[in-house]
C-alpha cells in the first residue's frame, strides 16, 4: 500500500505545473523527503505548499536541507528570496501554492529549506 501511494505522488509530482521540467540527479541529502518543521503550523503548510517540489529531486526544485543547491539564492538576499516566493520565478508558482503564507512565514519555510535561518 505504501508503495502504491508513493507512486502516485511521484506521479503527482512530475505532473505537477511550477515545479519545474527537467528532472535532475538526486541530491546529497536524501533525508529532504523526511524533512518537516517543528512548528506544526509551519510542517502543515510545507506538507500542503512546498514539499511536493522541494523534497523530489525530480522536481527541479533546491531541496530541502541541501545548503549547496540553496547557497546561490540565500546569497540574493530575504528581499529576492521574498520576491520570487511572492511573485514565482522560474518553476517556482506565485505563492509557493500558499495564497494565506505570510512573509514572516515564507521566511521561516525558505530558512528551514535551505537549513539555516534567515533574517526576519
Amino acid at each position: 500500500m505504501r508503495a502504491i501511494r508513493i507512486s502516485l505522488l511521484l506521479a503527482l509530482a512530475m505532473a505537477l505545473p511550477g515545479c519545474g521540467d527537467e528532472a535532475k540527479p538526486a541530491a546529497a541529502n536524501s533525508n529532504a523527503s523526511h524533512a518537516v518543521p517543528e512548528d506544526p503550523a509551519l510542517a502543515q503548510i510545507y506538507a500542503n505548499s512546498c514539499q511536493l517540489c522541494h523534497a523530489n529531486p525530480a522536481a527541479n526544485a533546491p531541496l530541502t536541507g541541501d545548503r549547496k543547491a540553496w547557497e546561490p539564492r540565500i546569497q540574493q538576499g530575504t528581499d529576492t528570496l521574498l520576491d520570487h516566493a511572492i511573485n514565482g520565478y522560474n518553476g517556482m508558482p506565485p505563492m509557493g501554492q500558499c495564497v494565506e503564507c505570510s512573509e514572516e512565514q515564507f521566511l521561516q519555510l525558505i530558512g528551514f529549506m535551505a537549513d539555516q535561518p534567515l533574517p526576519q
